[in-house]
């Protein structure tokens, strides 16, 4: 086994191991939303899966937050 597969490897079981926890803080207390993109980001260096999935979350999310940009009212610069 080469280095880079050993890399590959412990990447893998860490990225994994930080998004199972996201995971379960969801049912239990905990910041789900930070953990499981940071697990993503930690697979998306090694996995082009994990990049695309990561990817879709923050559109989504920057498309949800331009969504809820409050209205100023006439007038208001």
């Amino acid at each position: 086994m080469t280095l880079k597969g050993l890399r590959r490897i412990f990447i893998a079981i860490a990225g994994t191991t930080v998004l199972l926890i996201g995971v379960v803080m969801i049912f239990l207390p905990g910041p789900a939303i930070l953990i499981i993109p940071a697990g993503l980001g930690i697979l998306a260096t090694e996995f082009i899966w994990a990049k695309v999935l990561l990817n879709k979350m923050k559109e989504k999310i920057f498309r949800k937050k331009k969504s809820q940009k409050p209205e100023k009212p006439d007038g208001v610069k």
